[in-house]
């Protein structure tokens, strides 16, 4: 397993980290397989999504603070209860095919790490799975 560290800047934020992905892979030494990217806190997530044009990200967290608006009368004590729920909405994992050492991702896509409880220094753990004979 590898740990990552990431810190974010603002509240609610994605930030790529397909470099990141990338480096802990060949680090490994994973040349056929897959990576888990798992994100270990309640009010983060991660996600697989378009890495070309900054307005995809800027529109996913405009839709998802639509969907699920801080102002909702939550019962939770902490004030964070829209970031909880965006997080379950986001995921906590992905899995990404990895061959000949690259992951296999398509031409657009990118990872990103989905803060919605920020600023903080947040944890992704990464595990690489081998594929048979590899």
């Amino acid at each position: 397993m590898v740990t990552l560290t990431v810190v974010t800047t603002v509240q609610t934020e994605l930030v790529d980290i397909t470099s990141l992905v990338v480096d802990a892979v060949a680090r490994c030494g994973l040349r056929h397989g897959a990576v888990i990217v798992f994100v270990p806190h309640t009010t983060a997530g991660v996600t697989i999504n378009e890495n070309t044009d900054p307005s995809v990200r800027a529109d996913l967290l405009l839709a998802l603070d639509r969907a699920v608006p801080r102002s909702l009368p939550f019962r939770h004590a902490e004030g964070n209860s829209d970031a909880h729920v965006k997080a379950s909405l986001m995921g906590s994992s992905v899995i990404v095919p990895v061959h000949d050492g690259t992951l296999h991702l398509g031409t657009w896509q990118g990872v990103y790490f989905a803060e919605f409880d920020g600023p903080r220094r947040r944890r992704v753990v990464l595990t690489p799975l081998a594929a048979p004979g590899s």
